[in-house]
């Protein structure tokens, strides 16, 4: 059964951030065809990301009590009508609808996907078979623009939706038959809805107060937050385990470093497409050539930093992505008109190998911190500072763009303010990253 769980979750683990980052560069030819402005585009890009985040938690803990397979085909179903829905909708209104719809199918994917790979794997393979996962996550991640481009240029853009339909209906089918356990190690206990309608509003609120740059929002969202951990701490079973972030270093610290991880790494493709295709005057498709080869070092050395975690203090190899990560954001912020391509190629590398070191081992350091009964709670919080943190690095170069550019369009004259805050915003990545390292350190041992 081994065998059919991989073949399942990898290519679920590809499927969701494949489908979160090429519609990035759909967007232009939706808003043609569907004659939106960008604020409208806006929220056809982070309406996935959104709902996502909103329901990771609760899918996570349910996922416990019920079964992680029965959540994991539910979500998988749901997302893949969604992709149908989104390829036949006829207006903004609708596409952003089922963007929402996609993002729930995403959550109870997200939340479910590690956790089974955990209880079903044992302790000494872990490390290699999450680095696998993380693998297909990151890959999903860095291909979509590229992929998401030449479909968009000879199919149209909805067909970047309608090629998921295919794949998750193979999923379905794979884990409805395959899959012969549920995986409910918390079954019995009681599902706390109270809290899970705090979490989400608390995150709704947040994420519109960075996007939206409103400060009632982010008050609100905040206030939210105090009312979560107090509800939380005095009942019997929660939805998250506030005693577990307390008494727990290494699972709190892992969570902040990928949170901080995440934040300063999303935005580097959407940056660096910007500048290859305006600054470098690429064409869409040499840009993805140049993207992929981050991915590519990625993928080869994800397995072998989580087999590497597996014998080496997990800190200690994370800890050193994240100090690789941290260099080569720091060599994009001096990144001018002249930067040779060869440069660009060579960081995205040095930058895919720092993700490798970094994210298999974080994630195996997580989910050996908690008991087996918390493996869909970690496994869902750990998703959730993946999808808070690309929320955050968009929101960073949002902000930027804006002190620099304004709503002005990109034009030739625009192009010294563009590489400015292209700059701008990779230094203040390489801080975060910085900061990353410490929290990766000061995590304590695993074993």
């Amino acid at each position: 059964m081994r065998k059919a769980v991989l073949m399942a979750i990898v290519p679920a683990s590809f499927l969701t951030p494949f489908t979160l980052s090429s519609v990035n560069v759909a967007l232009p030819s939706i808003g043609n065809e569907l004659k939106v402005d960008a604020i409208t585009l806006n929220w056809i890009a982070t309406a996935f990301l959104l709902s996502s985040a909103m329901f990771l938690v609760p899918f996570g803990r349910l996922a416990d009590i019920k079964g992680r397979k029965k959540i994991f085909v539910l979500g998988m179903v749901i997302f893949t009508v969604g992709s149908l829905l989104s390829g036949l909708a006829f207006s903004a209104e609708m596409l952003i609808a089922f963007r929402i719809l996609q993002g729930i199918g995403g959550a109870m994917i997200f939340a479910t996907g590690i956790a089974i790979l955990t209880s079903v794997f044992p302790l000494k393979e872990r490390g290699k078979i999450l680095g696998i996962n993380v693998a297909s996550v990151y890959t999903g991640l860095s291909l979509g623009p590229f992929f998401g481009g030449i479909l968009t240029q000879n199919f149209g853009w909805r067909s970047v939706f309608l090629v998921n339909v295919p794949i998750g209906i193979f999923i379905v089918i794979l884990a409805a038959l395959k899959l012969k356990a549920e995986w409910a190690d918390a079954r019995g206990e009681s599902f706390d809805f109270i809290g899970s309608v705090i979490y989400s509003l608390m995150l709704l609120f947040i994420m519109l107060g960075f996007s939206e740059s409103n400060l009632s929002f982010l008050f609100a969202g905040f206030s939210l937050l105090l009312l979560f951990i107090f509800w939380e701490s005095r009942i019997d079973h929660p939805i998250l385990e506030i005693e577990l972030f307390k008494r727990n270093a290494t699972f709190t610290l892992s969570n902040l470093a990928a949170l901080l991880n995440y934040s300063a790494t999303f935005a580097v493709a959407y940056l660096l497409s910007l500048y290859l295709q305006y600054i470098k005057a690429l064409t869409p498709q040499q840009a993805g050539f140049v993207l992929v080869s981050q991915p590519v070092m990625q993928a080869l050395f994800s397995p072998f930093a989580g087999w590497l975690s597996d014998r080496v203090e997990p800190r200690v190899v994370a800890s050193a992505g994240m100090a690789v990560t941290a260099l080569g954001l720091l060599i994009f912020s001096t990144i001018d008109e002249n930067t040779k391509l060869s440069l660009i190629i060579s960081n995205l590398m040095l930058m895919g190998f720092g993700f490798a070191l970094f994210s298999s081992p974080n994630t195996n350091a997580i989910m050996s911190s908690v008991e087996r009964k918390f493996y869909g709670l970690a496994s869902a919080t750990l998703s959730t500072m993946r999808v808070v943190g690309q929320m955050l690095s968009m929101a960073i170069v949002m902000l930027i763009f804006a002190i620099y550019i304004g709503k002005a369009l990109i034009t030739p004259k625009i192009y010294p303010l563009l590489l400015e805050s292209t700059r701008t915003s990779f230094a203040v990545f390489s801080v975060l990253c910085f900061f990353g390292i410490f929290a990766s350190l000061a995590r304590g041992r695993v074993r």
